[in-house]
């Protein structure tokens, strides 16, 4: 590590049967842009969860995929991941429930995220922020439960 490097830390730990998923981003240094990324991704995270917890009956993952590309406009930067989140719980989720969009906060994801899943049981998400800065070649993340 460097001075003015940028430290993603992201676990998946498991506990007993059921998996977690937690990430931050870290700045080496006081680089003035690269501290903004990582308060912004932040800020940026709590201001999605509000949104969630507002519209979280009506909400579909493609709703708050758009709403979290445009917090990144918003805060000066540009949403850099396909999805900005996934279902969590039994581990491995994806075993049990696939890789279909519907499991991710996903722009094609049109069901509501509210809705129970295939094995008539609550769903739990992981939300994650991805801002970058392409000229820059930075970007900085944030993840954890939202419930």
């Amino acid at each position: 590590m460097q001075n003015d490097d940028i430290l993603f830390l992201d676990f998946g730990p498991v506990f007993e049967e059921w998996e977690a998923d937690f990430g931050r981003t870290f700045i080496i240094g006081d680089n003035e842009r690269k501290l903004k990324l990582k308060n912004d991704v932040e800020k940026a995270w709590h201001e999605g969860r509000a949104f969630f917890d507002e519209n979280k009956l009506t909400l579909t993952g493609a709703d708050f995929y758009n709403f979290t590309k445009e917090l990144a406009v918003k805060y000066g930067w540009t949403y850099g991941n396909e999805h900005c989140g996934h279902l969590i719980g039994n581990f491995p989720h994806e075993k049990l429930l696939g890789e279909e969009k519907i499991n991710y906060i996903h722009p094609e994801n049109t069901e509501l995220m509210s809705n129970l899943d295939v094995l008539g049981q609550e769903r739990y998400w992981i939300y994650e922020i991805h801002f970058i800065d392409e000229k820059e070649q930075i970007g900085g993340f944030f993840e954890q439960i939202v419930i």
